[in-house]
């Protein structure tokens, strides 16, 4: 396959837009690909005069407390733990004028309501995140284009520890930091943890779930495990 860059990525985005129209990107793939990554390298390579806004759609998990009345907790991430008819309002109405955009903290690992935002007269939203393949009917959230990141497993199970790592040092200096719950742990300990939610939760969520955006997809990525990109 040939190697593409996000400035590649970009060029094709923006000649897909049609003046006076703002254009809906969606970027998906499996937990710890390189979404948000991916989403910020594409908007720094877009033309300078166009209004480009990153929209997450963990912002559209349902609360920790939601989650946990519905027994969800270990099913964050997948369809049922989004606000769907939430988010494809938002998304939506970014076509049209201001929309509110909730945010979400993987610090506290829940919806920050403090941290929202308006959005609006945005040319380009590059929404990156879950929740945006096919639902069970078919339907997918109301997006011009979307874009999936593949990779292989190894290598995705990799910046997935490195992630959850990363926040768990973290938490040594912030006890508010929902992490800090597992700094009891050693980090031999961590690391098996880590691969545990791995395993139990993540990769089940990406072949079930997450996968079904990869044929209906307009452009596919795939990321080797140097971060290079190829098409």
């Amino acid at each position: 396959m040939p190697a593409i860059t996000p400035a590649d990525l970009a060029a094709r985005i923006a000649a897909a837009r049609r003046p006076g129209e703002p254009l809906i990107v969606g970027i998906t793939g499996s937990v710890a690909v390189g979404k948000t990554t991916l989403a910020r390298q594409i908007a720094e390579a877009l033309p300078e005069n166009l209004t480009v806004e990153i929209v997450s759609t963990d912002g559209f998990l349902k609360p920790n407390a939601v989650l946990e009345a519905e027994g969800l907790m270990m099913r964050k991430g997948f369809p049922e733990s989004f606000d769907r008819p939430a988010m494809a309002t938002a998304l939506a109405g970014l076509k049209h004028g201001p929309v509110v955009v909730p945010a979400y903290s993987h610090s506290i690992y829940d919806v920050d309501p403090a941290a929202a935002r308006t959005v609006s007269g945005t040319d380009i939203a590059l929404v990156e995140g879950l929740g945006l393949a096919p639902d069970a009917d078919g339907q997918r959230p109301p997006l011009d284009l979307l874009i999936y990141i593949d990779a292989a497993e190894d290598d995705i199970i990799a910046w997935f520890l490195a992630r959850f790592m990363g926040l768990w040092e973290a938490a040594a200096t912030d006890p508010t930091s929902f992490y800090a719950r597992f700094r009891s742990m050693s980090e031999d300990e961590a690391r098996g943890f880590a691969l545990q939610v791995w395993h139990g939760i993540n990769r089940p969520n990406w072949i079930d779930h997450i996968a079904r955006a990869r044929p209906v997809a307009d452009i596919i990525v795939t990321k080797a495990l140097d971060h290079s990109l190829s098409a």
